[in-house]
């Protein structure tokens, strides 16, 4: 029976059943910030458990996509070297919300493992908590199971919650045995042992108390059921193989490494290690990429790139020097198409994401990685018989500055038997830490949200009528200076008003705050800003330039038309590159952040790569073709569930009431939005996008300009670029052509230069060669190059380290006052002979530091006096480290 059939099966099981039939959430659990990514079946149900997300039905099944990388749940280290742990799994699932509680639940486990798929009852056995009776007598007379093959065990075993208080109760679990062939072979070999032999396929939940802070467990009123089984641990039973990784689910995907290794599995240990990882490890990542996880430094995307990183070292110990898991990925994606039919969409951008972190930790893995392989063998040798240990500062180099995983240089150091300072590792990121707060300037919210304003808004609500109009008359409803309430302010004061109603939209989404003018009797007072410090109250922070703003005071608010006008194309224009980057760069992206004032646009986004000239071109057309077609832009206030079941997008954190308002921007657009927005797009005129740039790990940025701004924008454009081409003596059009015609002149003089260079430096080579000297069987080579700078000091001595063969290399030159310093050791003698050692020693005489690798390493000094007797010196230090 294939996974597939098991999948199918189980939901048209308890489908028939009268149970609801509930698709698989995404791998991101929804409204639950204490997780990180779903890792059980019940997390979608969590809300309905707890009673906060009442469902039209009480009865489920699922079939869940699981991640299980963090937390208490982290199963990492163990993939690949045993049967049975993955990162991403499939959790079979029944749930009863109040409807059937323990006799159901064994009856319905019972009768899907027996009858669907058919396995021998005289296999299976069961566990139970170790005071739970009615489970025990349940499971003889509705299963059958003689007494002996149902075991009693602790709460660490048989006793689940769902936290530290809350839902709880005893769970039951059906238990394979999958025979003495398999496991620890130990007569005393029991369902307690660890071994593979007894295999837990299902696990039943009784949620029967609520246990409150002090450890006290009360009955529910509606006892509850949650079970779970892992579909890879059932198939690969079903299927008669002892590894999950065997099982029709997973084998293909091996097969997909060993086609792309050229390897055998089964013919190396180590390399099954590495095709088990990379076959777990593609599932987790496709999976994770389509549910739109961006690689990055931190929460779950630094766990994403945590197993990426994984496969892909595992990948070289499998000689898989090419880009190799979008191949794998793509793999995942033809295998679980029938189960996830969303998968296929997600297919070039999962590949393309895929690429990019290959490419990018193929840098780390080349330069970093013989780092720490140097550092391993380096503590290794001076500890002798000691426990190696790599320094705190040392580990903190390599994840500081090359950017290895703390993780990957752990299982690599464990690999070796070398124990990681992580302690000392926190030290140093504490210091560094500490260091950069030094650079920061301390600052304060000196807005902050003042007790005054706590007190106005349990009193009233300030009615905003800024969408229809952009003047009229307003009552004083509070003044404020200096955080407190006051009855009046005076010419040149400043101070924050309060009004019963206004046109000024305070700033929210992304959007500026109005500015503008109140004017009353003998009253002018300038708006600088308007804020929204608490729901429901608005307050404008304001100048007053004549006469007295004092409280119960009649006046007229008047918003700056003409800096709303512009602020309302860029909102408009917004939402319009919202819409463009979607159709253009994918469904993917999603807005994590805005500014929209008066003078500019800027957009946030979610993305992995810097956009091409051709992708920013693409959005800038699209955005364009819209405004000329002058598309009615519509608003509209709808129930939620509504607003998205009509599409409207809903982004980056924000609340939302039970009414919300919409816009629409004929079938390209439609978003939840309060901003003030324009009529139709054609009073935008214009998109000019400035710049696309990064602001962080998977986040882009976009600024744009709309309208009069834009023509601006071109119009400098335009002037600079006459410029450049009166400079360059040419047509403004034919700048281009111009600068590469400079360009190949520029590099056919570096061309002409890098050769006199070589010549100059093998003539150099060929004196310092005369100078070379015999120690203890040692050519060694020391001398000043003159006329070099430290690059081609490194070139000089790699042409003096293959003409030699065998040897070492010191090489000394002199710029702007100061010494540097090159050291060089053939490979036959790095084991005797290192150069970052012997590189330090001469840069000390002449007042400096440095080191490097054993083969290769570099210095600076800042005592040129004393460099004759550095280089002199230089035979003697070689003979002491060869003695």
């Amino acid at each position: 029976m294939t996974g597939g059939e098991i999948r199918e099966r189980f939901l048209q099981f308890f489908e028939r059943n009268d149970h609801t039939v509930v698709a698989s959430s995404s791998l991101v659990p929804a409204d639950d910030p204490t997780l990180l990514f779903t890792n059980a079946g019940m997390v979608p149900f969590k809300g309905v458990f707890l009673g906060t997300d009442p469902r039209p039905y009480r009865r489920a099944a699922s079939v869940q996509k699981c991640l299980r990388v963090s937390g208490k749940h982290n199963d990492l280290e163990n993939v690949g070297r045993t049967a049975r742990h993955h990162t991403f799994f499939e959790m079979l699932g029944n749930f009863s919300f109040g409807d059937y509680f323990k006799e159901g639940a064994i009856e319905y486990g019972w009768a899907f493992l027996t009858r669907e798929v058919e396995l021998p009852a005289d296999r299976l056995w069961a566990t139970v908590y170790k005071d739970d009776d009615t489970a025990f007598d349940l499971w003889q007379r509705l299963a059958g199971l003689p007494p002996d093959r149902i075991v009693r065990l602790g709460e660490k075993d048989n006793f689940w919650s769902m936290g530290e208080t809350g839902p709880c109760g005893p769970c039951s679990e059906l238990i394979f045995d999958q025979g003495p062939m398999v496991g620890c072979g130990r007569p005393t070999c029991s369902i307690e042992c660890g071994c593979d032999r007894y295999l837990e396929l299902w696990n039943l939940v009784f949620m029967q108390y609520n246990r409150d802070a002090s450890g006290t467990l009360t009955p529910l009123p509606k006892p509850s059921i949650d079970t779970g089984a892992g579909l890879e641990r059932m198939a690969a039973v079903c299927q008669g193989v002892k590894s999950n990784f065997e099982s029709d689910l997973i084998r293909p995907l091996i097969a997909t490494v060993e086609e792309l290794s050229q390897k055998r599995y089964g013919a190396n240990e180590n390399d099954d290690v590495s095709m088990r990882v990379i076959a777990d490890h593609a599932r987790a990542v496709a999976f994770a990429l389509a549910d739109g996880v961006l690689p990055s430094n931190e929460g779950r995307g630094y766990v994403l790139r945590r197993i990426l990183r994984r496969a892909l070292r595992h990948g070289r110990l499998l000689g898989l020097d090419e880009p190799f898991l979008a191949a794998a990925t793509d793999k995942v994606i033809d295998l679980m198409t029938d189960a996830y039919p969303e998968l296929p969409a997600s297919r070039a951008h999962v590949a393309r994401l895929a690429w990019i972190e290959e490419d990018r930790f193929g840098i780390v893995l080349r330069e970093a990685l013989p780092r720490l392989h140097d550092l391993i063998r380096t503590v290794k040798d001076q500890t002798a018989e000691e426990q190696a240990i790599l320094s705190g500062p040392k580990l903190f180099e390599l994840y500081d500055t090359y950017g290895v995983p703390r993780d990957l240089m752990d299982e690599i150091a464990a690999e070796q038997l070398v124990v990681c300072d992580w302690d000392g590792f926190q030290t140093e990121l504490r210091r560094q830490r500490e260091k950069s707060r030094a650079h920061l300037k301390a600052f304060a919210d000196v807005q902050g949200v003042a007790e005054a304003f706590h007190d106005l808004a349990k009193g009233r609500r300030t009615a905003f009528l800024g969408y229809e109009r952009l003047e009229l008359q307003a009552s004083v409803v509070a003044v404020l200076a200096d955080g407190k309430q006051v009855e009046r302010i005076g010419a040149g004061q400043e101070g924050e008003v309060v009004l019963d109603q206004t046109p000024f939209y305070a700033e929210s989404g992304g959007q500026v705050g109005d500015t503008g003018y109140l004017r009353g009797e003998a009253l002018l007072a300038e708006v600088l800003d308007t804020k929204r410090p608490l729901s429901g109250l608005i307050v404008h922070r304001v100048v007053v330039k004549r006469g007295e703003l004092r409280t119960g005071q009649r006046l007229m608010a008047s918003v700056d038309v003409s800096r709303r006008d512009t602020t309302v194309k860029n909102h408009t224009a917004t939402h319009l590159v919202h819409a463009a980057l979607r159709q253009i760069l994918g469904d993917h992206v999603r807005q994590e952040g805005s500014l929209v004032a008066p003078d500019r646009l800027r957009f946030d986004f979610r993305h992995y790569g810097p956009m091409s000239p051709a992708e920013i071109a693409q959005v800038e057309e699209t955005v364009n073709t819209r405004l000329w077609a002058n598309l009615p832009v519509v608003v509209e206030e709808m129930r939620l569930d509504e607003a998205l079941a009509k599409g409207a997008l809903a982004f980056f954190g924000d609340k939302y009431g039970e009414e919300v308002r919409v816009v629409g921007i004929a079938d390209f657009s439609i978003e939840l939005c309060g901003g003030t927005h324009t009529k139709a797009t054609g009073e935008i005129g214009l998109l000019k996008i400035a710049y696309e740039t990064g602001v962080a790990a998977g986040i882009r940025r976009i600024e744009g300009l709309t309208g009069p701004g834009a023509f601006q924008y071109l119009k400098r454009e335009g002037e600079v670029l006459r410029e450049s081409a009166d400079r360059l003596k040419s047509k403004p059009l034919d700048v281009p052509e111009r600068v590469d015609r400079l360009f190949d002149s520029t590099r056919a003089l570096e061309r002409e230069v890098q050769q006199l260079r070589a010549k100059l430096g093998a003539e150099v080579a060929e004196e310092l060669l005369k100078t070379a000297t015999q120690i203890c069987g040692v050519t060694v080579v020391a001398g000043l190059a003159e006329r070099c700078d430290q690059r081609a000091l490194r070139e000089l001595a790699d042409q003096l380290r293959t003409k030699i063969g065998s040897g070492v290399i010191v090489l000394a030159t002199l710029s702007d006052g100061r010494v540097g310093w090159v050291a060089a050791v053939t490979p036959d003698l790095t084991s005797r002979l290192h150069a970052g050692k012997l590189v330090k020693e001469v840069a000390i005489i002449t007042g400096g530091s440095g080191g490097g690798r054993a083969d290769l390493a570099e210095a600076g000094g800042k005592n040129p006096d004393d460099l004759d007797r550095a280089l002199r010196l230089v035979p003697e230090l070689v003979k002491r480290c060869l003695q």
